[in-house]
């Protein structure tokens, strides 16, 4: 039972981090629910060998991130038509939504090894060691990668914008 007790603390202290860190991977809220929920299980499994890791984040971080380049690979992800579109609960809500679509629309611009390194550093708040191993590359490709990254995020017009508006 302890295995299922430790397990169970460390989703219950993780959840919202992960959720959050899927979703700007590129997921929609709920994909993002599934994929960690996907991630998890994966982790479950083999949780005496996560136990053993030297740092679990960046353990459970890399399933998470291998969970999301296989989901992508395996079905279509681009728009759904519908026919009815959901309002928005509160206009008090627009600014943060606005914001959070340009923080995504800047992050869709990165490629996909560099988006991860963004959201693995400035969100998940890892070390560049950290990153290192959840992503099975040299350390100095993640500064580069952050780099170029930065580089790019610099130019965006946009967020230039919403930093002005801060």
């Amino acid at each position: 039972m302890e295995r299922d007790d430790d397990f169970s603390a460390y989703v219950h202290a993780r959840w919202g981090r992960l959720v959050r860190s899927a979703v700007l991977l590129g997921c929609t809220p709920t994909e993002a629910e599934d994929l960690v929920q996907t991630a998890l299980v994966r982790c479950l499994v083999q949780w005496r060998k996560v136990q053993r890791a030297d740092d679990r984040d960046a353990y459970v971080h890399r399933v998470l991130i291998n969970a999301f380049v296989s989901s992508r690979r395996r079905r279509w992800t681009g728009e759904r038509p519908t026919a009815v579109l959901p309002e928005r609960s509160s206009p008090d809500f627009a600014q943060g939504v606005d914001d959070t679509d340009v923080v995504l629309r800047a992050l869709a611009g990165l490629t996909s090894d560099q988006r991860a390194v963004v959201v693995l550093r400035y969100y998940a708040h890892l070390s560049e060691k950290q990153i290192s191993s959840a992503l099975g590359i040299a350390a100095g490709t993640v500064k580069s990668r952050l780099s170029r990254a930065l580089t790019v995020l610099g130019q965006d017009p946009h967020l230039a914008d919403l930093k002005g508006t801060s």
